[in-house]
């Protein structure tokens, strides 16, 4: 405001002192009479404080106090004009009091100064018009203060709306606990948002991913580190994707893509995968647990009929067959123990053959123990699960197999043999064996000869069993007429051959 009124009235003076009237009345013989009325003018027009006007040597020719024409102007700051021709925004004590004033020189036409001009607004006018403005500012900012303060209410509920009504605190503590979660699970887990940017991912996804630093590739297409995701697709359709198999970086994966909706909106999807190694290693231990369990309950149901029968012949006084029974059935159990554990060293296996002989015998199946097996206790680098898994799921096929074929006997050979490099695992049956057509995709595909859908999975775990542990497989027609698989083992590394009557698999 001080700026703006020290402008005016400069202005103010220096438009006064070129004015033709002013000049042409310093001229005059009394120039008080004509310069106190274009003053008095001045003042009401433009709502000055006072239009003061002097000579030369700084004598009133004007003032709105009549009384003070003819004496001295006040303020001692005429000099700059009078003597310098300047015109200037001065503040100083006049007789009306401190005012803000603009002073321009009256020049006649020959360049001599014959005067000075002087227009002012008092300081203390200035106060009540900031007052004024202080008021006037004031309302404004009650009014939008009232306004901010009803619209923030309203802002802060449609946001809390938003954030289905969770305080701050709340926020946070879901944040932490979402990256706890994520971070915990061993599945690998990617979220991304509405346009296919990933938004989320986790230590495993990054390690699958092989990426350093994570953070990093926050906001970027999740096509730019899975050219082959199907993410757009869930994001486009909206339907839920899950097991499905797909390669990542050479990895084998199983994938789940869901989407993620608010009020009926896809905002994103989140993919979860994990390496179907680790799947099938669990697959496999579930495996052997449940063919030691039916190994078990094969024998127990076994022994439950020979107790039966010892108990009725003794309730029948029959003490003898009894006897009988007792020592066939210890002589017979007690020769194929010895039998196998002469030829096989290592106790795992060898209880896993002996169940099967039990599981054998209740399924009315010939199970051949070849004489010529033999192994010894398997060395360390061979994990003994994948051997029983490998041995389990065949000889468990293979009966299966020859129940089907009525034109034949139930028969399934088993042989064993430790040449000292290799381990050498022969599996022999009297069923149909497998047709041509299901050769040529037994080894890229879960494949079934069984009708039932929730099978089909076991030739599968052996051929990832033998992956497992760099050997092959071979697969013929063996000489019992059914199916005939190999399986060699290195015990020191890769085999290069497995057999050479057969449709080789090198894992």
């Amino acid at each position: 405001m001080q700026t703006q009124l020290g402008k005016r009235a400069l202005y103010l003076a220096e438009t006064t002192a070129d004015r033709g009237d002013v000049l042409a009345a310093f001229k005059t013989e009394n120039p008080s009479e004509a310069l106190q009325k274009i003053s008095i003018n001045i003042m009401n027009t433009t709502e000055a404080a006072y239009v003061v006007i002097g000579n030369e040597d700084g004598i009133r020719y004007s003032h709105p106090v009549t009384d003070r024409i003819g004496k001295p102007m006040v303020g001692d700051d005429n000099d700059r004009a009078l003597l310098g021709g300047e015109s200037y925004i001065s503040i100083a004590e006049g007789s009306l009091g401190e005012s803000i004033r603009g002073k321009a020189p009256v020049f006649d036409t020959d360049g001599t100064i014959l005067g000075v001009v002087s227009i002012g607004y008092l300081t203390s006018e200035m106060d009540n018009l900031f007052s004024q403005y202080l008021d006037n500012i004031f309302y404004i900012m009650m009014v939008a203060l009232i306004i901010g303060i009803f619209g923030s209410i309203f802002l802060s509920r449609s946001i809390k709306r938003q954030i289905f009504n969770l305080e701050p605190n709340e926020i946070a503590n879901l944040f932490t606990e979402k990256n706890a979660l994520i971070e915990s699970v061993r599945e690998a887990i990617i979220t991304v948002n509405h346009k296919g940017e990933i938004t989320t991912l986790n230590n495993a996804a990054a390690k699958i991913l092989h990426l350093s630093d994570k953070d990093s590739v926050i906001g970027e297409s999740i096509e730019l580190h899975v050219p082959n995701t199907h993410l757009l697709e869930v994001l486009t359709d909206g339907r839920k994707q899950l097991d499905k198999p797909m390669i990542i970086n050479g990895n084998e994966v199983i994938v789940n893509r869901v989407p993620m909706k608010v009020k009926g909106n896809i905002v994103g999807a989140v993919a979860s995968f994990r390496l179907q190694s680790e799947i099938d290693h669990l697959a496999i231990e579930l495996s052997q647990v449940k063919q030691y369990t039916e190994a078990l309950r094969a024998q127990t149901h076994e022994f439950n009929n020979i107790l039966y029968t010892i108990s009725g012949l003794i309730q029948l006084n029959a003490s003898d067959e009894a006897l009988s029974i007792i020592h066939k059935e210890v002589q017979g159990q007690s020769s194929l123990t010895q039998f196998i554990r002469n030829h096989v060293k290592d106790p795992f296996l060898n209880g896993l053959i002996i169940g099967f002989f039990n599981r054998a015998r209740e399924l009315k199946v010939k199970l051949i123990f070849d004489e010529d097996s033999y192994l010894e206790t398997l060395p360390e680098n061979i994990e003994k699960s994948l051997i029983i898994s490998i041995m389990g799921n065949l000889l468990t096929n293979a009966f299966e197999e020859v129940e089907k074929n009525k034109d034949r006997p139930p028969i399934v050979r088993l042989f064993i043999f430790d040449n000292g490099e290799e381990i050498l695992i022969e599996v022999e049956d009297t069923g149909n064996g497998l047709a041509q057509e299901k050769l040529e995709v037994l080894f890229s595909e879960n494949i079934s000869t069984k009708d039932s859908k929730f099978r089909g999975y076991g030739l599968r775990k052996v051929i990832s069993s033998v992956h497992d542990l760099n050997g092959t497989l071979a697969l013929g027609e063996g000489d019992l007429g059914g199916a005939l698989f190999i399986v060699s083992i290195s015990k020191g590394g890769f085999v290069e051959n497995a057999g050479d009557r057969s449709i080789n698999y090198r894992g």
